[in-house]
């Protein structure tokens, strides 16, 4: 199943170009989405990140079941555990990625819904 998800978060005013450099020197994530087991269960396709003063929004295009199993992969990655730390430091909204709790509330707060998603083979 093809996906489409973003998250929008608003950074601290003054610090746009900090984040700006942050996403543009951050490791890129595997592509292969695998389960616990090890079995590959989908492709992230592609991630964006857009920046309008001091809204950022990250989109991932993904080939994969559902969107809980592409939030466990990313969770997993180093450079976005990496890019994660350093950007908290720049939210205007704190958030507490640490328990399972902290970060559902931050992915509901954050989450954007996709309201129309078109490619040139549809």
């Amino acid at each position: 199943m093809r996906l489409h998800t973003a998250l929008m978060w608003t950074i601290k005013r003054g610090s746009e170009e900090k984040v700006r450099e942050l996403f543009a020197s951050y490791g890129r994530p595997e592509m292969i989405i695998r389960d616990e087991q090890g079995i590959e269960r989908g492709k992230l396709l592609s991630t964006l990140v857009f920046m309008k003063d001091n809204i950022v929004i990250r989109v991932a295009d993904a080939e994969v079941e559902d969107l809980g199993m592409l939030a466990k992969h990313l969770r997993k990655q180093p450079a976005i555990q990496e890019l994660e730390r350093k950007l908290d430091q720049y939210l205007e909204v704190p958030r507490d990625m640490s328990t399972p709790e902290g970060a559902q509330a931050f992915f509901k707060r954050a989450s954007m819904d996709c309201l129309v998603a078109r490619g040139w083979d549809d």
